[in-house]
């Protein structure tokens, strides 16, 4: 892991996004990036095929301690079957579990209705969750090092 403090140091995040909808998940990474430049951090995008792959690849990824902290971006549309549930939680339970164990993790996945609330949550000129993930990861990133 990479030692920094906000006025000292660069920190490395590592966008982790569930690919599943294109046109929204450019929006998500759009967010996440703008946000972390702006903190005057960098970042890289790691892609995986979907929601339920994010907490492996970010378990793996925290494992070579390249990045500092982590934003898991995707979006889960309900459907007509049992599946959103499935993939709405225990994405967010494998996320959960990874920063109790310390891993600082922004959660920006989407889970909702229809297409139209998810637009508005991706965009970044509207509710820019991406950015939000990024924040949060960062906020995350912040505290641990205030805490030594």
């Amino acid at each position: 892991m990479n030692d920094h403090t906000e006025e000292t140091s660069m920190a490395h995040i590592l966008i982790v996004e569930a690919r599943f909808y294109d046109h929204l998940n450019d929006l998500l990474v759009a967010g996440a990036r703008g946000a972390i430049e702006a903190a005057g951090h960098s970042c890289e995008v790691l892609t995986v095929p979907g929601a339920l792959e994010l907490p492996g690849a970010i378990a793996l990824a925290s494992e070579r301690g390249r990045w500092d902290a982590f934003v898991a971006l995707g979006v889960v549309i309900r459907g007509e079957t049992y599946h959103f549930e499935i993939v709405a939680n225990e994405s967010a339970r494998g996320i959960m579990a990874l920063t109790m164990d310390g891993v600082a993790i922004g959660n920006g996945v989407l889970t909702t209705e229809d297409e139209a609330q998810a637009i508005a949550r991706a965009d970044p000129a509207q509710l820019d969750k991406g950015g939000a993930a990024a924040k949060a990861a960062l906020a995350l990133l912040d505290l641990r090092d205030r805490l030594g």
